[in-house]
């Protein structure tokens, strides 16, 4: 599975931002997706996980209510819906995809290359 995060950009705050990422392989539909976050200087966090068959969603409590999590399973594409933005979530944002449902990890086992939001206030 190979993926491709795009869609980041420079937003003022209150903004809104769509990341998205797309997945190649047929095998998308039965992953786990996933949007992490690094920003400069600190540890990468986890932000919204969305399950294949479910579409059950979990979320970091800094991002609840304002940003959202889906997917496209013919489109093999997770979407992140970004609204509301605040100058912390300048980050690096990046997608991932594991088969299992490892909520509070990070092994997973593919990465997208990270697309950078930067949010001034």
């Amino acid at each position: 599975v190979q993926l491709q995060a795009s869609g980041g950009g420079l937003v003022q705050a209150g903004g809104s931002l769509r990341l998205s990422c797309v997945a190649s392989g047929r095998i998308f539909r039965t992953y786990v997706m996933a949007w992490f976050r690094q920003a400069p200087g600190k540890e990468r966090e986890f932000v919204a996980a969305i399950s294949w068959r479910t579409s059950f969603t979990a979320y970091a409590d800094s991002v609840k209510g304002r940003l959202t999590i889906s997917r496209d399973n013919y489109k093999n594409t997770v979407y992140l819906q970004m609204n509301s933005l605040k100058p912390e979530d300048t980050a690096v944002y990046y997608c991932a995809a594991d088969p299992r449902w490892i909520l509070g990890r990070q092994d997973y086992d593919y990465w997208g290359q990270g697309t950078l939001v930067t949010v001034s206030s």
